[in-house]
């Protein structure tokens, strides 16, 4: 598999996303809570056992460092740092976008969680439903 380096990669604060452009005219737009929850971190993989991230509806992105020459380090507003966003996986985030966040909106229901910080999911158990 040949490795896509992106060609340009633009932090837009304003709209709160980094857009990545590649080569072959690919070009595309990732929110700063969907790089955010998708970290490749040990934090968020949860070594080996990732951990749902709930309540980064409004984190934001505040910087983008380039790791070497295979990867980016991005940081965010939450004090989140920690990432090594490779070639690969970047791209593999561009790629699979709506797959990944399909996803990971069934995994914050599943888990009873909010994307929204503010917002306490509360379960009430249908007592018809109890022996």
């Amino acid at each position: 598999m040949v490795e896509k380096i992106p060609a340009g990669l633009n932090l837009r604060k304003g709209a709160n996303e980094l857009a990545v452009a590649y080569d072959d005219n690919e070009s595309y737009r990732l929110s700063a809570e969907f790089l955010r929850v998708l970290s490749p971190s040990a934090e968020v993989r949860g070594h080996g056992n990732p951990m749902v991230q709930a309540g980064k509806l409004h984190v934001r992105l505040s910087g983008v460092e380039r790791v070497g020459n295979y990867a980016i380090k991005l940081v965010f507003d939450d004090g989140h740092d920690s990432g090594i966003y490779t070639w690969q996986y970047l791209y593999d985030l561009c790629a699979n976008q709506q797959k990944y966040w399909e996803t990971y909106q069934q995994q914050l229901r599943k888990a009873g969680k909010s994307r929204d910080p503010e917002v306490c999911i509360v379960r009430l158990i249908d007592p018809s439903s109890c022996g």
